[in-house]
């Protein structure tokens, strides 16, 4: 058996999504969708149509190698793309809610938690930035990305319509779109008179031209266009480097890390739940649980 469908390109069907969904979503639906394909071709099945036993196969199979909250998104972009092409949707049966059980049961491994970039850390990466306009950049895009609790997908998009000068001189700053505000109603942060400054410092050096909150930086000369995501991982990866840490200790640190040291910080500081959600941007308590929980146990130690 052939492992080609009758099927109308599926990519060109996913285009359809461009513009309703965020650009890191549309990745990983091409992502996995691409996995399924390949994996059908080798196995010679359909893909689209897919039966009820190939997508139990497919499942179990990647299971072995996958993270459990990685086969379930590739489980999602299969059932999207049958609905996008007007098909029977397979993953609605029962058998695909036992074959997510089992390679969840056989994988029970909790998510890896970023180290959280608290206060601490962040005076040390401040301070371990070079003295050029890179390093007037970077330490910009650390304080604000600590004291907004974002996310570096967000961080990275931020222009310069997006901050507001207050009284005293710190930013009110509108984060127009977010993982957990697909349709852009935004929600508003603020800096601290610290962050502020050095963005006064940064905004200097970039100049007016350029629209972009943050560019890259050649030859000590902006550039007038954006950054990519891999950019804050980079940052914060090549800071923990600098500031002398072990390579052990900059392993734990992602481009998640100012998120989850700003909201730990919050905690220290004896501020709840519902006030840490809100400065965050949350939606689900289960996931900032996930971030306070190495913070609390050093609460109450």
């Amino acid at each position: 058996m052939s492992g080609m469908s009758d099927a109308p390109e599926w990519r060109f069907e996913l285009s359809r999504l461009d513009g309703a969904y965020a650009p890191a979503t549309m990745r990983s639906y091409r992502a996995d969708l691409d996995a399924f394909e390949a994996w059908c071709d080798v196995k010679g099945e359909i893909p689209f149509p897919a039966t009820v036993a190939v997508v139990c196969s497919f499942i179990e199979d990647e299971g072995r190698t996958k993270a459990p909250s990685t086969v379930q998104r590739r489980l999602y972009a299969i059932r999207k793309m049958h609905r996008l092409l007007r098909m029977d949707d397979p993953t609605d049966d029962e058998e695909i809610n036992l074959s997510l059980r089992r390679v969840k049961r056989r994988r029970s491994v909790r998510p890896k938690q970023a180290k959280g970039l608290t206060r601490q850390y962040l005076a040390r990466f401040l301070a371990a930035q070079p003295d050029s306009p890179i390093g007037v950049r970077n330490r910009a895009m650390l304080a604000l990305g600590y004291d907004l609790l974002i996310r570096r997908s967000e961080l990275i998009a931020l222009t310069t319509h997006d901050l507001e000068e207050a009284c005293d001189g710190s930013y009110r700053v509108l984060i127009r779109r977010s993982k957990s505000d697909q349709f852009g109603e935004g929600r508003l942060a603020f800096t601290s008179p610290q962050t502020a400054t050095l963005l006064r410092t940064w905004l200097a050096v970039r100049g007016p031209e350029i629209e972009w909150l943050f560019c890259p930086v050649y030859k000590n000369r902006p550039i007038n266009r954006g950054l990519s995501t891999t950019t804050v991982k980079r940052l914060i990866k090549q800071s923990a480097l600098r500031a002398g840490l072990s390579i052990a200790e900059v392993a734990e640190f992602s481009a998640h890390s100012l998120r989850v040291g700003a909201a730990q910080d919050l905690l220290y500081r004896g501020k709840d739940t519902t006030t840490i959600m809100r400065a965050g941007g949350w939606t689900s308590i289960n996931v900032l649980a996930r971030y306070l929980k190495k913070a609390e146990h050093n609460v109450w130690t």
